[in-house]
């Protein structure tokens, strides 16, 4: 065994909050697969997402509900054995996390047991007793607010959070994630303005997906950035093989734009 982080290493959730307090931009994308995984890591990539996104872009669901345990199992397997330096989060998918504490440590232990460095679940003040009860059993926790997409139906469709009267509650709901002991913490769609404040309001590193510039990082989803997931983008989004001479080309373009703070632009935000 070899104590200490080597600059060659594994990136660990240390190197992430050294990168925060330096004011150094987190790059992630989401994979699902071994191909990508290894392209992605060869990029420089600092975080991988195995997301439930499979679910649309894999899967071709309407949503990300349909999406298994055994699923993300698998694919976080893949991903996970496949990488050598990034940091790997897998989300824990719709009623994997919605029960009982032992059958929700029993279903995040899984996903660590098959390579992930971190679980992601989605949600507001009601999942703190969860993220409390895994991080206590040395399970690392990254949290999830604003447009939660396991929440599509109650919340009637992907819209923008935050905005007016409702920036107080996601703000509030961002500090008690920490408090719990989530140790990063995703911001999607909600206002730039907010997404800024809640950042300097905590101090775990954040990661935005449609929440501006403003943020410790950025995600976006793979198949969005290579513009091959069909349909209307999502405003945040931007095709980066526009312009590109391969995806690899594109992925870099991507990465450097995240650390340059050139993406996500004026254009890609959401007022608040």
């Amino acid at each position: 065994m070899v104590y200490g982080e080597s600059k060659l290493g594994r990136t660990t959730s240390k190197r992430l909050q050294r990168l925060r307090k330096e004011n150094t931009p987190i790059t992630m994308l989401t994979c699902y697969d071994s191909s990508f995984a290894r392209l992605l890591d060869s990029c420089g990539i600092d975080c991988i997402l195995v997301g439930d996104s499979l679910g649309m872009v894999v899967q071709g669901g309407k949503d990300t509900l349909s999406v298994s345990l055994s699923d993300m199992e698998y694919h976080t397997r893949i991903v996970a054995g496949s990488v050598a330096r990034a940091f790997v989060v897998a989300d824990m998918p719709f009623g994997s996390y919605q029960t009982r504490p032992e059958e929700t440590f029993a279903n995040a232990a899984r996903l660590i047991q098959a390579g992930a460095q971190m679980v992601k679940l989605e949600g507001g003040g009601w999942v703190c007793d969860t993220i409390s009860y895994l991080v206590q059993r040395d399970i690392p926790v990254c949290g999830h607010v604003g447009l939660t997409p396991q929440s599509v139906h109650r919340l009637g469709g992907y819209a923008v959070q935050g905005k007016g009267e409702d920036a107080q509650r996601v703000l509030e709901e961002a500090k008690k994630i920490e408090d719990a002991g989530a140790q990063l913490l995703v911001l999607e769609a909600i206002p730039s303005e907010l997404a800024t404040e809640i950042t300097q309001s905590v101090s775990i590193p954040t990661i935005g997906i449609g929440a501006g510039s403003g943020t410790s990082g950025q995600v976006l989803v793979l198949h969005d950035l290579l513009g091959v997931s069909g349909g209307n983008s999502p405003k945040f989004v931007r095709n980066f093989m526009e312009g590109s001479s391969s995806i690899s080309d594109a992925i870099c373009r991507y990465i450097s734009s995240v650390q340059s703070r050139s993406f996500p632009g004026k254009e890609h935000e959401y007022p608040r």
